[in-house]
């Protein structure tokens, strides 16, 4: 029995992703894409006007991906909210030792590939970014106290983002994982110094209602 419709188009989706990922954009034809995902030209031009459009398929599957694949996985390993944080780049660091320090993040890949040459597509890399990083602005927020009032959590979210992405890109390019470790131990250094300027503040509330 084939494929059913809905099937075919995600099985379409998948595959893409991943040879995207893999090989890049522009590396990745058609062909191998209709050979790899075991469908015809046909099934693929009905959902997809050409390639451009399945770039903007994999990017809109990717948003809805990046719940069930990524951060739910995090959720379940700890109810710590700040210990999510370092539970997901745990995680890209463990996909970073599995594939040998090489292919990175696939969305950030994609914006240092194709954004500047596809608007839709840029539009779609950015609200990627924007969701991973409102959702980890859920987990700070989620830390209450423990970090200091004046914290920015939204700019702080994308700090995250930051650390991540750059510190993936710097152990490609070292071939091994030791920016990325260095990346993610001041980053640690520096959440312990909010948690620690955040306690301060309490006791010093707590002094001032004695």
């Amino acid at each position: 029995m084939g494929l059913e419709p809905q099937d075919t188009k995600a099985r379409i989706l998948e595959v893409a992703f991943r040879l995207f990922h893999e090989q890049g954009y522009h590396a990745t034809s058609v062909a191998t894409i209709l050979r790899e995902a075991g469908v015809n030209s046909g099934s693929l031009y009905h959902y997809f006007s050409g390639k451009e459009q399945l770039l903007v398929g994999v990017l809109e599957w990717a948003l809805g991906e990046l719940r069930p694949q990524v951060m739910d996985a995090v959720e379940a390993r700890t109810a710590d909210p700040l210990e999510r944080i370092f539970s997901l780049l745990e995680q890209y660091r463990d996909g970073m030792k599995l594939f040998g320090c090489r292919m990175g993040c696939p969305i950030g890949n994609l914006a240092l590939e194709v954004a500047d040459d596809h608007p839709e597509a840029r539009q779609l890399i950015h609200r990627n970014f924007a969701n991973w990083a409102a959702i980890v602005k859920g987990w700070l927020d989620a830390a209450g106290d423990r970090l200091p009032p004046t914290c920015n959590r939204e700019q702080l979210s994308r700090m995250v983002l930051t650390v991540m992405e750059g510190a993936i890109m710097q152990a490609r390019a070292a071939g091994n994982l030791q920016p990325f470790d260095d990346s993610v131990a001041q980053f640690r250094a520096y959440i312990d110094a909010l948690k620690r300027e955040a306690a301060r503040s309490r006791s010093a509330v707590a002094a001032m209602g004695a």
